[in-house]
């Protein structure tokens, strides 16, 4: 039996775009982490509201959790947004 629900068909997407999409990005803390994930999201998705940050200490303070909104317009932006923070190599974590 499939999780999904009757009426939605197998292949239809779980995300309608254009959406906005909320994001948590994990990674060593640091100066400039929280500048540098803003950046790269300002670059994917222009006009978004990234004025309105979160970002959080880890207990021990090794690591920072940033958590922002875009405006997601599409899978391809988004794979390139998590491609773009992974090769930074300071991002652990893109949810």
């Amino acid at each position: 039996m499939s999780d999904l629900p009757i009426d939605r068909p197998a292949d239809a997407p779980r995300i309608e775009f254009p959406c906005l999409y909320p994001m948590k990005v994990i990674g060593e803390a640091g100066e400039g982490f929280a500048d540098m994930v803003v950046r790269i999201a300002e670059r994917h998705s222009p006009g978004s509201d990234t004025r309105v940050v979160e970002v959080l200490d880890s207990k021990n303070g090794r690591f920072l959790s940033v958590r922002l909104q875009i405006t997601a317009t599409g899978p391809d932006q988004l794979q390139a947004l998590h491609a773009d923070l992974k090769a930074t190599g300071k991002v652990h974590m893109v949810l």
